[in-house]
Order: structure tokens, then C-alpha cells, then sequence
């Protein structure tokens, strides 16, 4: 090649062929703490709840409706701050809703009334349900294939350790400073780590290289990635499993080709997974203690099994990167007769307390799963809206779950029955897994055939 020659780099052979370097440590560190608090921030109102309603006088109704219209501007905000960060970029798109849900945050510490406690919980659930997306997205484009949906479940414990952090962090502050101590301290918290976003992430590589954008600023973050590799602003920078375009995103590139069916059965198996796991936050302490278990070994029960369920994620999304999905959909098919020997009453006791944990491992570890592939399939023009359409449409069973078990419980069947009716979620769940495996017939992590469907070569 002569001096000066333009060369062509192909960006996802460079990415494919590397190992994680300190720069994705980085990377996944700062996504790790933002979905922390992002998990806080979602749980907080829930342990806040009743100290809201003593001090503003809130009736259920009005506490149902705080929790609603928080979730209403998860999937509103999941799905526009996903196209956002499709149109300028995952690094500004996910800053803007780091400071966004901080400043939120802190200023739900200082209302006084219900209709601004109303308006303030919907706007951050706008920035909270953006976030996850993005972070998905932006992680995924700087790991090789095989290490994605693992890397993504890795992120993803950070979640649950915050949401887990929701109840501790209410015991700490409100008694002492009131629930508004605990959105301040919470907010600020949230605040520094915007500040730490805002000055050490990078932007996606493949998303400019995918819409043609800055070379200069591609070779600059590939160097950041791989100090020793050899680009300049003036190569031509290529994506060799998918092509470029400036198009704007539309709804159908979700349905063009196989991912018609990878889209539909991801929405509704995340459906399924999100039903299971918020009927499990919302109401499975309440079962227990039905059952005659003493309220603090139910508390204990539920935090035992919702951190096995974050680990059990990591390592299922391992399997899943190395074997693919169909060792994954094993998961929730162990899960549907453990639910039903449970729900019928084959598990004595104290046998059926372990059950309860492995149970709720499962139903934590098929939701890590589902969520790690939120974004796998889909080309890295669309992919944060990919990702975002599908976790807002997984929401409707976050207002399912709670729903389902106040009609469950009220229903006069044995409350031992709850578990039986569960079952169907982790059975759906397979259905859908097996049905992404069979449709993709190749590896999660591999996409250059989904890709030729969606988007056309330029």
C-alpha cells in the first residue's frame, strides 16, 4: 500500500479479535454504578411510600397512582430516550439521563404535595427508564460477540444490587431526616456519578461508524480501546457484518426480515419474565408470611433468592455466550415444575423454604437473560431502540405482576395456589427463548444474518 492510501478497517473484526482491555473495565464500572442507582431510584419510592402517605396524607388510591405514573414514564421514556440515543449518540443521550433522574431525584426530596410528587415521579421515570437501554447498547458495541449478553448480565447485577439497596437506605435516613433525606442523599449520590459519566465515557464506535460519522473521532476512541492499533482519521472505517446508512430510524426496521419474529417473541417473553419477577417483589413476602413464615425469614427468603438471581444471570449469560441459547432456556423450563410442586403442595416443609430460594433464583436468573439479549439481535443503528422498545414493552408486566397478585390473593383459592399460576410466566418465557434460538439458528452473539434483513447496504 502506498504512503498516504486511504485503508479500510473493519471495526468489528478489530472489536471481535481483542480481549477486554482496561478501557471496557472502565466502561462496564461506570455503567455498573449509573444502573445502580437507577435500580435505587426505581425501588426508593416503594420503601418511601409510607412515610409519604403519613406526612401528605395520601390515600392507597394516591399512592397507586405515584407507583403507576412512575412506570408510565419508564416505558414513555425507554422508548424516546432509546431513538435519542439512535439519532445523536449513546455518550450524550445517556449523560442527559444521569443528570436528568439526579436532579429529578433530589427534587422530589423538597415537594410538599401530592400533584407535584405526581408530575416529579413521572418526568425521572422518563430519564430512569432511558437509562438501562443506552447502557445496554453502549457496552455491547465495544465487546466482542462472544462477550456480550454476559457483559450486559454483569451491568445488570448493578441494578439489583441498587434496587436491593432501596430498603436499607430508607432504614438509615428516614427515620432521622424523613423520606426527603433519602431522595436528597440518593440523588446527590447519582449526581457525582453523572458528573464521573460525563467526563470519562466514551461514544459508541460502531454507532459512528454505522451512520458515517466523525472518523477522526472513531480512530481517536479505537486507540483509547487498543493504545497500539494502527488508525487514522483519513482510513475508511467499515462495520463488516453490517452496512452504513444515515436512514432515520422507523418502527418497521424492528420487523424487517427475522426480526419480525425475534422482536415479537423477545417483547413477549420479557413480558412474561417482568410479570413473574414484580408479582415475586410486590406480593411474595406477603405469601410467605400467609403461610405462616415469620415476616423477617421472608424478608430474608426473598433477598437471598433475588441475589442469587442476579448471579445466576452472569453465569447463565456465560453459557449463553459460549453454548448459546438453547442451554439458556433451560432455565425457565426447571422453573415451571419446581412452580408447580410448590403450588400444589408436593414440597414439605422446611424443604419448601429452599424451594421458595431456588424458585426465586430461577425467575431472577431468567430475567437477567432476558434483559442481556434486549439488545443482542439488532444492528447498532437501531440498537438502542431495539432495546428500548422491547424493555417498554416488557413493562406492561411490571403492572401486570402486582395486579395479578392482588386478584390472586383476594380470590379466596388456596394462597399455596399463587405459585402453581406463576408457573406460566417461566413457560412462556421458554416458548419464546426456544423460538429466538430456532429463528436465529445460530449463536446469540451472531449477527450478520439478521443484519443482511434490516438494514440495506448503501
Amino acid at each position: 500500500m502506498t504512503a498516504g492510501a486511504t485503508r479500510t478497517i473493519d471495526v468489528t473484526a478489530l472489536m471481535d479479535e481483542r480481549r477486554l482491555s482496561a478501557f471496557n473495565y472502565r466502561l462496564i464500572a461506570l455503567s455498573w454504578l449509573i444502573t445502580v442507582f437507577d435500580g435505587l431510584d426505581i425501588m426508593m419510592v416503594s420503601f418511601t411510600a409510607p412515610y409519604m402517605r403519613d406526612e401528605l396524607h395520601l390515600t392507597k388510591a394516591m399512592l397507586g397512582n405515584i407507583f403507576a405514573i412512575g412506570t408510565a414514564g419508564m416505558v414513555i421514556g425507554g422508548l424516546a430516550c432509546s431513538y435519542i440515543g439512535d439519532r445523536i449518540g449513546r455518550r450524550p443521550a445517556i449523560i442527559g439521563c444521569a443528570f436528568a433522574f439526579s436532579v429529578l431525584t433530589i427534587a422530589t426530596g423538597l415537594v410538599n404535595s401530592y400533584p407535584a410528587l405526581l408530575a416529579l415521579r413521572f418526568v425521572d421515570g422518563l430519564a430512569i427508564g432511558g437509562m438501562l437501554p443506552l447502557a445496554w447498547a453502549l457496552n455491547i458495541e465495544f465487546v466482542p460477540k462472544r462477550m456480550r449478553s454476559t457483559v450486559v448480565a454483569v451491568i445488570m447485577m448493578g441494578y439489583s444490587l441498587g434496587s436491593a439497596g432501596a430498603g436499607p437506605l430508607t432504614n438509615l435516613i428516614a427515620p432521622s431526616h424523613g423520606w426527603q433525606g433519602v431522595y436528597i442523599a440518593g440523588g446527590s449520590a447519582t449526581l457525582v456519578i453523572a458528573i464521573a459519566l460525563a467526563i470519562g465515557l466514551p461514544e459508541s464506535v460502531r454507532f459512528l461508524v454505522a451512520r458515517g460519522l466523525k472518523p477522526d473521532l472513531v480512530a481517536r476512541t479505537i486507540r483509547r480501546v487498543e493504545p497500539g492499533a494502527d488508525v487514522r482519521a483519513d482510513d475508511h472505517f467499515i462495520l463488516g457484518d453490517e452496512a452504513t446508512t444515515k436512514a432515520a430510524f422507523h418502527v418497521r426496521m424492528l420487523f424487517e426480515g427475522r426480526l419480525a419474529i425475534v422482536t415479537i417473541l423477545l417483547a413477549v417473553g420479557y413480558t412474561a419474565s417482568s410479570l413473574a419477577i414484580y408479582f415475586g417483589a410486590n406480593w411474595g413476602p406477603s405469601v410467605l408470611e400467609e403461610l405462616h413464615i415469620p415476616r423477617q425469614t421472608a424478608a430474608v427468603i426473598s433477598s437471598i433468592g433475588g441475589l442469587l438471581g442476579a448471579l445466576g444471570g452472569v453465569a447463565a449469560m456465560r453459557v449463553n455466550d459460549r453454548f448459546g441459547l438453547w442451554f439458556v432456556a433451560l432455565v425457565p423450563a426447571i422453573a415451571v415444575p419446581l412452580l408447580l410442586a410448590n403450588g400444589f403442595g408436593f414440597i414439605p416443609m422446611p424443604g419448601f423454604k429452599v424451594a421458595v430460594v431456588i424458585q426465586a433464583m430461577l425467575i431472577g436468573t431468567e430475567h437477567a437473560s432476558i434483559i442481556s439479549l434486549c439488545g443482542i439481535f439488532y444492528p447498532s443503528a437501531i440498537r438502542a431502540s431495539g432495546a428500548g422498545a422491547v424493555s417498554s414493552t416488557g413493562k406492561i408486566g411490571g403492572v401486570m405482576g402486582p395486579l395479578l397478585g392482588a386478584a390472586v390473593l383476594s380470590s379466596g383459592i388456596p394462597i399455596l395456589r399463587s405459585y402453581a399460576i406463576l408457573a406460566i410466566c417461566p413457560a412462556i418465557l421458554c416458548a419464546c427463548m426456544l423460538g429466538i434460538a430456532a429463528a436465529t439458528r445460530v449463536r446469540v452473539h451472531a449477527e450478520p444474518e439478521l443484519v443482511e434483513d434490516v438494514v440495506p447496504a448503501s
